[in-house]
């Protein structure tokens, strides 16, 4: 079960095009190795982002609630040097620099589609490597069944964190299984640049069937454990933000409707896109849900 991309490189927008506004409606990205033949972007009715609106307009509470304040202040974060700690149910623990962490890694350019939480989206090109070949190179023991990631803390240089807007670190989890999915991406970079800080340099998780929020920043540790870790926006509002958190028009967020979304791009006066489930990668990865009430376990 290989990933197949959604969209091919014929989508891409020339960087001449994205590095000038001004010259653009939208523009976009696309991908990579291997593929799952789907309809080009068009056909999928995804606007495409462009550069400036993916590193201007996101959530980074770290460094401030708006979606502005990370491009504002992200430049404080130091990312070289950067380590992961990698630890727990593993056979090849240790505290791994950026360099031993990626050495060997296949970096692919994949074009995935964003849904956040709060019912916007866009279309996001990445750069980086399936999880799976961090976890096979680490070596998972065979009591492992989560893989917990938590985001880097310093206050000296996010500050956001002054405020108990959550609890810090930021922390979020996955199943082994999601985690070992082909489509589960280690990112280190979007439009063939490196990761901007803003956008959680120098590398973060993207999971593109589950809502943003479960797409951790800036990672600091890597841990296999038996049970299920502690998440952020779980531990803040569990009647709100479930474990699971894959993106499912037919169950509503309890203050909004999660059966639309808002593209950002699109213009003041464009309408609201329906939500796909599974955010469009149902045929991909319904199979890990079979059997689960995904009402209940949301």
């Amino acid at each position: 079960m290989g990933y197949k991309p959604d969209l091919t490189r014929d989508d891409v927008t020339p960087k001449s095009f994205y590095m000038n506004r001004r010259q653009i409606m939208a523009g976009a990205a696309g991908l990579a190795a291997g593929g799952f033949a789907a309809p080009a972007l068009a056909q999928n009715g995804l606007d495409p982002n462009t550069f400036e609106e993916i590193t201007n307009y996101n959530n980074y509470y770290e460094f401030g609630t708006g979606k502005e304040d990370p491009a504002r202040y992200a430049h404080m974060l130091t990312v070289d040097p950067w380590s992961v700690v990698v630890d727990g149910l593993v056979d090849n623990p240790g505290t791994y620099s950026f360099a031993d962490l990626t050495d060997g890694m296949t970096i692919e350019e994949r074009i995935y589609r964003f849904r956040c939480v709060e019912a916007w989206s866009m279309v996001i090109p990445w750069n980086g490597f399936e999880l799976n070949q961090l976890l096979e190179k680490v070596g998972v023991q065979s009591g492992a069944k989560y893989v917990a990631f938590e985001t880097a803390y310093r206050p000296e240089e996010m500050p956001g964190v002054k405020f108990p807007v959550v609890e810090w670190p930021y922390v979020e989890g996955l199943r082994l299984d999601e985690a070992m999915h082909p489509l589960t991406l280690m990112a280190t970079g979007l439009y063939g640049k490196e990761m901007p800080k803003q956008n959680g340099a120098p590398i973060r998780l993207v999971v593109p069937w589950k809502y943003g929020f479960k797409s951790i920043k800036s990672i600091v540790r890597i841990s296999l454990v038996e049970d299920e870790p502690p998440t952020t926006w779980n531990k803040a509002n569990p009647r709100e933000y479930g474990f699971y958190s894959n993106v499912n028009p037919n169950v509503d967020h309890p203050r909004w409707s999660q059966a639309t979304e808002r593209v950002i791009g699109a213009g003041i006066f464009a309408s609201r896109k329906d939500t796909l489930m599974f955010n469009g990668y149902e045929e991909q990865v319904a199979s890990l849900y079979e059997g689960m009430d995904l009402s209940e376990y949301f």
